[in-house]
């Protein structure tokens, strides 16, 4: 069976190239725009992996990330933070919060998809 990614992040075209690669890579995808959504989303649906950005409307991915991990039920869903502030205590942040790999963008898409895989068990 497919694995499930969530994607959330309130860019259109970010989320149309992630998810291209992804379904090409044949994972099944489900996206949300604003962090409430994708909070909600990660909980009802219960992926095996979320990507999430930074800096989103409603709830940023630090909090979303933070809310997860200290949750028994949703704590071990990966996290893949991907944001375009690569500041070192953003990174630090990031990490205290839980997250499994912090990404700056602009990155290779390869990158992405070789922390999904090591992230998945698929290596």
């Amino acid at each position: 069976m497919n694995k499930t990614i969530l994607i959330v992040d309130d860019e259109p075209d970010m989320v149309y190239a992630v998810e291209m690669q992804l379904k090409a890579n044949n994972y099944n995808v489900i996206s949300a725009s604003d962090g409430q959504k994708g909070l909600e989303m990660a909980r009802n649906q219960k992926p095996d992996l979320i990507i999430l950005d930074l800096m989103l409307p409603k709830l940023d991915g630090y909090k979303i990330c933070r809310l997860l991990k200290f949750d028994e039920k949703y704590k071990k869903i990966p996290i893949i933070m991907y944001t375009a502030r690569g500041q070192k205590e953003d990174k630090n942040i990031g990490y205290e919060v839980g997250t499994d790999v912090y990404l700056v963008k602009p990155f290779e898409p390869q990158v992405l998809l070789e922390n999904i895989r090591k992230l998945l068990g698929e290596e």
